[in-house]
C-alpha cells in the first residue's frame, strides 16, 4: 500500500476537515508543539475540543495528581486518562452519537539551556474506531538526538501529528501505522524504542511482533519484551542492574543454551559479589539470528519468542551485529557490572578482523569501546570437531599479530573460562537441533529441556 498523505501540514489539514474526529492536546514539559500543527493549518475548531500545556509541576500535579516522574509512562496514563474522562464527561451526551473522541498527550524532557544531554519522552494516544466504542491505546517512548533545542520542538511536533493520524486512519493496519510514526523524520532525530497497542482495535495485535518491527524498520536499534511477553521501556528495565546477555539464534533453545547462561550467571555473581536480585537476564537476537536470507519468517520468530517466554525469559531485539557496539548501547543505562557469555566459536568470531574494517582503529579501537567499562566475557569451552578434545579459551588459536592482545584480555579478566558447562551439552548445536525436528529424528528431543520439547510437540512448532 502507498500511502499519499505524508507531510504533517497534509496530515493535520485532514483530520481538522474530518468532522467526525474530535478530541483534547494536552502536552507538559517540553512537547508543547503538536498542537501548534492544527492551528496553523486551519480549521483546528472541527478538531480540538482543548489544547493546553502545563509546563509548571505544580499546575500539572493540580491537573493529574503527584507522581514520582514527571517524564514516565506513569504520568502519560495519568494524563491520557483524565483528558479522555474529561471528554466523555463533557461531550459524550451532546456529540457521542456521531463523534470518535480522541486524547492526544506527552510529556518530554527535551535539549535546553539547563539540559545538555539528549532527550527522551513519552507519546500517547487513546482513542475511538466508532462513535461510543471502547476506545483503544497507543503509549510510544522516543529517545531524542536532536542537537539543538529547536530540532527536538520540530521533531516533537511532526511526531505526535503522526501519532494522532495514524491512530485514526491506520488503525486497521498497525504495522503501516507504526511505519508512518517516522514520516519526514529519521533516525538521526529521534528513536521510538517501544510501542505498546492495546483495545479493541488491536486484538489481533502481538507487541512483540511490533517490537521487532521497530528494529527491522529502523525506528529504533533495539527493542525489549519481558518474560510475560509484555513490551518495555529499556532504560527503566536496565536501570541500576547489572546486565547478562546471551546472543543466540534460540531457534530452539537447547540444553547447551540455558546451562551456559545459567553457569555465566552463578560466576557472574561470585565475580563481582552481585546479589541475584540485581541481575537481569537478556536472551538477545540480532536481525541477523532472525533472518537467513533477508526477510524474518514472523511465525519462526514467535515460536522464539513464546519459547523464551515460556522459559522466563527476558528478550532483546537489536540490530548490534557487533558486539562492541552491543557493548556501548548497554553503558549507557547502567553504572553496573556488563556480562557477555558465548561458546568459543562465537569468541573466535570476534577477533576476525574482518568485522572492524570500517573503524580508523580496526580491532584495537572495537575492543577499547567494549571493554571501556566494567564489562567482561564468560566463554565456554567447545569440543574440536577433529579430535573430539575440548578445548577452551587458554587454547583458543588467534592471528599472530593478535597473540599480545589476546593475552592482555586473558590476563585482566575481560575475557573468562566458564568450565563449568556440563561436557555433554557442548556437542549440541541448535541449527543440528532444528534439522533433527524437521526430519522427524526424534533425538532432538534429548538435546532440549522437557519444556521446551512439549511446547514444540504440542504446539508444533519450527514445522
Amino acid at each position: 500500500m502507498t500511502r499519499e498523505i505524508r507531510d504533517p501540514h497534509q496530515k493535520a489539514l485532514a483530520l481538522n476537515l474530518e468532522a467526525r474526529n474530535y478530541g483534547t492536546i494536552a502536552e507538559i514539559g517540553a512537547g508543547q508543539e503538536t498542537a501548534r500543527w492544527f492551528f496553523r493549518v486551519g480549521g483546528a475548531a472541527g478538531t480540538i475540543a482543548k489544547a493546553m500545556s502545563a509546563y509548571s509541576m505544580e499546575f500539572s500535579d493540580a491537573i493529574y495528581g503527584t507522581c514520582q516522574r514527571y517524564v514516565s509512562r506513569e504520568r502519560l496514563r495519568d494524563m491520557l486518562d483524565k483528558e479522555y474522562t474529561l471528554l466523555l464527561e463533557r461531550l459524550d451526551e451532546s456529540l457521542g452519537d456521531k463523534t470518535t473522541f480522541f486524547a492526544f498527550s506527552n510529556t518530554v524532557a527535551a535539549r535546553s539551556f539547563t539540559y545538555k544531554t539528549d532527550g527522551h519522552g513519552w507519546l500517547g494516544i487513546i482513542f475511538q474506531r466508532e462513535p461510543r466504542e471502547e476506545p483503544s491505546r497507543i503509549d510510544i517512548h522516543i529517545s531524542l538526538h536532536g542537537k539543538q533545542h529547536v530540532q527536538d520542538q520540530e521533531t516533537l511536533g511532526i511526531l505526535g501529528v503522526n501519532l494522532i493520524y495514524g491512530a485514526m486512519n491506520l488503525h486497521s493496519e498497525p504495522e503501516e501505522l507504526l511505519r508512518s510514526l517516522m514520516d519526514q523524520l529519521y533516525s538521526e532525530l529521534v528513536e521510538v524504542d517501544m510501542i505498546d497497542f492495546s483495545g479493541p482495535a488491536f486484538e489481533k495485535v502481538d507487541n512483540r511482533l511490533m517490537a521487532l518491527r521497530l528494529v527491522q524498520h529502523g525506528l529504533s536499534n533495539a527493542a525489549m519484551f519481558t518474560a510475560d511477553g509484555r513490551v518495555t521501556q529499556i532504560s527503566d528495565a536496565l536501570y541500576k542492574k547489572a546486565i547478562l546477555v546471551e546472543r543466540s539464534r534460540f531457534r530452539p533453545p537447547t540444553n547447551f543454551t540455558l546451562d551456559l547462561l545459567d553457569c555465566a550467571k552463578k560466576a557472574f555473581m561470585h565475580d563481582d559479589f552481585v546479589k541475584q536480585e540485581e541481575i537481569i537476564e537478556l536472551s538477545e537476537m540480532t536481525l541477523k539470528n532472525l533472518s537467513d536470507d533477508g526477510d524474518i519468517d514472523v511465525s519462526d520468530f514467535l515460536y522464539r519468542a513464546d519459547i523464551l517466554c515460556a522459559l522466563g525469559k527476558n528478550v532483546l531485539i537489536s540490530n548490534y551485529g557487533q558486539y562492541f557496539k552491543l557493548a556501548q548501547f548497554l553503558f549507557r543505562y547502567t553504572g553496573k557490572p556488563i556480562a557477555l557469555t558465548m561458546g568459543l566459536p562465537s569468541l573466535r568470531e570476534i577477533f576476525n578482523e574482518k568485522y572492524y574494517e570500517d573503524l580508523p582503529g580496526g580491532i584495537l579501537e572495537s575492543f577499547g569501546r567494549m571493554f571501556k567499562h566494567d564489562l567482561r566475557l564468560y566463554v565456554s569451552p567447545a569440543m574440536d570437531p577433529v579430535t573430539g578434545e575440548k578445548v577452551g579459551v587458554n587454547d583458543l588459536g588467534v592471528s599472530h599479530h593478535l597473540r599480545h592482545l589476546y593475552a592482555h584480555l586473558l590476563e585482566n579478566g575481560y575475557v573468562r573460562p566458564l568450565d563449568t558447562v556440563k561436557e555433554e551439552y557442548l556437542s549440541i548445536f541448535s541449527h543440528e537441533v532444528l534439522d533433527k525436528i524437521r526430519c522427524g529424528d526424534k533425538s532432538w528431543e534429548t538435546m532440549v529441556p522437557e519444556p521446551v520439547s512439549r511446547m514444540i510437540k504440542d504446539q508444533r512448532l519450527f514445522g
